[in-house]
């Protein structure tokens, strides 16, 4: 992997999942970081998903896939955010 790829990555990660993140209701006590591991993760995961029900490649604008990468971003950040919070005692 290059450098620019890494780098679009990490882009790419923070933009899906602080969509993810505005989807989930509340607020979400968890670190930028973990927000753009979770939208890396589900960036990959959704277009896995989109490639495997045959909607990955289309004309123009993927946006079935870019459904798919904002709905998993959302479960990830809920489900991290409800491990993170119990985790770590706020005072």
């Amino acid at each position: 992997m290059t450098v620019t790829g890494i780098f679009t990555a990490l882009i790419i990660g923070l933009i899906i999942g602080a969509l993810g993140r505005l989807v989930v209701p509340g607020k979400q006590s968890i670190p930028i970081w973990l927000t753009i591991v979770v939208g890396i993760v589900a960036a990959f995961l959704g277009t896995a998903l989109a490639n495997a029900v045959g909607v990955g490649t289309t004309a123009g604008v993927d946006w079935i896939e870019i459904i798919f990468q904002i709905g998993l971003a959302a479960i990830g950040v809920a489900l991290v955010a409800g491990f993170y919070g119990r985790r770590h005692v706020h005072r």
